[in-house]
């Protein structure tokens, strides 16, 4: 617990809940309500083990921060994630309703290993983020997110089978997930590219007959478990161009797949979807 006023309110309150949430109680000394609050406060501070921090502000020395932030009444407690306030209670409460406001507020510890694995992930650190997604599993087994992710990594590792192993312990609400389908198809795409043969060999293929469908269809399945996902899209694109019933719209179908696959390249999508458009209609 520490004490903030309007100069150290920026730095206390604001960017420290870009780390961990932050709960700000408005008191005052002269307040007999915030005296049972604050101790109640402190000790659930302690018990969270760092997942949550405790600021204090005295209303009556930090005029602006209570109008600023609507403590008209005291005690006033406002909750901060990410610079901004999230959720508020007044007046003092019981513990078990300062629990239920706090468990809201602050992510389990399996979710917490997920934010650390994506940060990693996001800095290039796959062996950081891998371990933190074996925690996250660890310590719940049903984050369906934790295990997408995981999932996500060993496919580009090129472990099928300790993918299909994870994608097995996925829980009954996985389908729910928005990454669901796309890592479905990611993980189909890799998979039956380790039964083709080599991209060199598919391409002298259509090479030597550019109707080979086939061979640019299972051509376009190696660069997706490449994630090559402009060559994918060049001959799936190509298949539309020459056959649009070919194995039943299948071009079609697996280009609409691919720009769920690469929807952090949105030029490459928008490119396509306007070649694919011009092609249809």
């Amino acid at each position: 617990m520490i004490d903030a006023s309007l100069a150290s309110f920026e730095r206390d309150v604001l960017e420290a809940s870009r780390d961990v949430p932050v709960v700000v109680d408005f008191w005052a000394p002269w307040c007999g309500p915030c005296r049972a609050l604050g101790p109640l406060l402190e000790k659930l501070e302690r018990e969270s083990g760092g997942r949550w921090k405790l600021v204090k502000v005295n209303s009556d020395d930090n005029p602006e921060l209570s109008a600023q932030f609507g403590a008209r009444s005291i005690p006033f407690v406002v909750a901060f994630v990410d610079g901004r306030p999230v959720s508020s209670f007044l007046g003092a409460q019981p513990e078990g309703a300062i629990r239920a406001f706090l468990q809201k507020l602050v992510p389990d510890p399996s979710e917490l290993e997920l934010r650390r694995a994506r940060a990693a992930l996001a800095g290039g650190q796959v062996k950081l983020a891998e371990d933190h997604l074996r925690n996250a599993i660890a310590l719940d087994p049903s984050n369906d997110a934790a295990r997408l992710d995981m999932v996500a990594i060993l496919v580009d590792r090129g472990d099928q089978d300790g993918a299909r192993e994870q994608w097995a312990l996925l829980s009954p609400n996985a389908p729910q997930s928005s990454a669901y389908a796309t890592m479905a198809a990611r993980l189909d795409a890799a998979e039956r590219a380790a039964t083709l043969p080599a991209a060199g060999e598919l391409a002298r293929r259509i090479e030597a007959d550019p109707g080979n469908l086939a061979a640019r269809l299972d051509l376009a399945e190696v660069h997706i478990a490449s994630r090559e996902f402009a060559s994918a899209l060049e001959q799936l694109l190509e298949i539309v161009a020459r056959d649009r019933a070919f194995g039943d719209d299948i071009g079609r179908r697996k280009m609409i797949s691919v720009f769920d696959m690469a929807a952090g390249q949105p030029d490459l999508v928008s490119e396509f979807r306007r070649r694919l458009s011009a092609l249809l209609f």
